[in-house]
């Protein structure tokens, strides 16, 4: 089977089932970047999260608190404030823990040379104990502090998918260039037409358009996809 028309099939199949998050559909903050990688023929995005802060509860293996066999307290897309955390503390009943996770993107990709991007990870994550048993281990000042931490934590993530938004998209641009140039050549070196009409142009004329074209390239400054997303000092 065509690899191309498999992959189609299989991006049809994932993007028709249902959104199975607890949200059950794409965080408004991601959503531009979502639709512009499902647009793409080459793309299509299997999971996302445009950031968010969170209180869990349950046990923690080791030093992190494993989320699949927690109880959700609390799960915010916004600014937290204290009195919204201190209500959900009050139900905590093991070991709560505060968590600012930031952006979260997976992307399947057609073939090996599309596979540029596969998952786009933020690293500025937070994650700190607050009670322990049921118990509140931290005074109600520390968790104010923790909470402008994470509303921080969450400003630039909004910062920073705006950026990579803007770099994927140029990216994107410049390789649908590229690709219909390479397509023009192919079709001009196949075409016997084509060896004539360039036989018939002015030398001096093409000459100076691929150097003006050439400049234009070197004075380009492309950020490229398959490059480090979000480093710790972006």
């Amino acid at each position: 089977m065509d690899r191309s028309a498999e992959f189609r099939r299989w991006k049809a199949q994932c993007l028709s089932k249902a959104d199975l998050s607890r949200k059950g559909s794409v965080d408004e903050g991601v959503v531009e970047l979502v639709q512009l990688l499902n647009e793409r023929e080459e793309f299509f995005t299997t999971s996302s999260c445009a950031g968010r802060i969170l209180l869990l509860d349950g046990n923690i293996n080791g030093f992190e608190v494993q989320k699949k066999d927690c109880c959700w307290l609390l799960v915010t897309h916004r600014p937290c404030v204290k009195d919204d955390m201190i209500t959900a503390l009050k139900k905590a009943h093991g070991d709560a823990i505060l968590k600012f996770e930031p952006l979260v993107l997976h992307v399947q990709c057609r073939q090996l040379q599309d596979a540029q991007i596969l998952a786009v990870r933020s690293t500025h994550g937070l994650e700190v104990p607050l009670s322990h048993e049921g118990k509140l281990m931290v005074t109600e000042e520390y968790i104010d502090f923790l909470l402008k931490i994470a509303n921080q934590k969450l400003e630039e993530n909004k910062k920073r998918i705006e950026r990579f938004y803007n770099c994927l998209q140029h990216a994107l641009e410049r390789e649908t260039v590229t690709d219909s140039h390479s397509k023009e050549k192919i079709n001009e070196k196949n075409n016997p037409y084509s060896h004539k009409k360039k036989r018939n142009q002015e030398k001096p004329c093409g000459k100076c358009i691929t150097e003006e074209n050439d400049k234009e390239l070197e004075n380009d400054d492309d950020p490229g996809i398959n490059v480090t997303i979000f480093p710790d000092d972006y």
